[in-house]
Parts: structure tokens; sequence; C-alpha cells
């Protein structure tokens, strides 16, 4: 049985969904299914997606880091030098890996983590394609 899509509540902006604490997120989000994962894959990787792009971090990265959590685990992914470029980006991925490692079990947890990694890049994806289409129509 699929039930009709959500739709997030009215007025939320990049900036109010920037502002949601991702780490928080994955905790409650790997840890307990039904609204708490909605929240995660919902919100939460709209928010990370919407920081990720602020730093100019290219969807590819996100996917790229989504099948190193699926290959090592969260741990190991947590403590690469530089998970996705850039020391503000590195930093603020490392914390959601972190706090998602504390939370996610095993395997699943690992398969959880880089399933939400990959909504994420592909969010950012979906940002980056309809900026380049509204620049686009703009300068006809």
């Amino acid at each position: 049985m699929t039930s009709a899509p959500q739709t997030p509540p009215p007025g939320r902006t990049d900036d109010d969904l920037a502002q949601s604490d991702i780490p928080a997120m994955l905790r409650y989000g790997l840890s307990f299914a039904g609204p708490h994962r909605t929240a995660l894959f919902g919100d939460g990787a709209v928010g990370a997606a919407v920081l990720l792009d602020r730093l100019g971090i290219q969807p590819r990265a996100v996917a790229f880091l989504a099948k190193v959590v699926r290959s090592g685990g969260i741990r190991y992914a947590a403590e690469l030098p530089e998970p996705v470029p850039g020391d503000e980006a590195a930093s603020m991925v490392r914390a959601w890996l972190e706090s998602a490692s504390t939370a996610a079990d095993g395997i699943d947890g690992d398969e959880e983590t880089a399933r939400w990694l990959e909504a994420v890049a592909e969010l950012l994806g979906l940002r980056h394609v309809h900026r380049a289409r509204a620049a686009g129509e703009t300068s006809s």
C-alpha cells in the first residue's frame, strides 16, 4: 500500500532547512523508523543539500562518499582527512558522519546512511539543474 506523497509545510525556505540540526536528525532518523526517518530523508536531506550547495560541493562528491560509506562503513568515512572537498564542508560532513556512526547499527546502518547521502547528492544535483535552467531562461 502506498500513501499519498507528503508535502512540506508551507513557508519552508532554504534558510529554514539549512538551520536543521542534521547530526540530531541522523541520530534519530537512523535509530528510529517512522517520522524520524521520514524527517531525515525529507527535511534533513534537503537541508544538507542546501548547506553543501552553498559551499560549492558537487553532487558527485557526495555520491562518491555514499559509495565509500557502503564499502568501508561510516566510521571509516568519518576518519577520512577530506570526506568532501574543502575544509569547511569536510568538517561539516565529518560531524554528520560521526553522528551517524553513533546511531547506525552495522551493515544495515551503513547502507541506510549511504542511501541518505545518495538522496542528498540527488537533491544537490536537482538544485544545480534548476539553477542552470533558470539562468538559461533569464539570459535568453
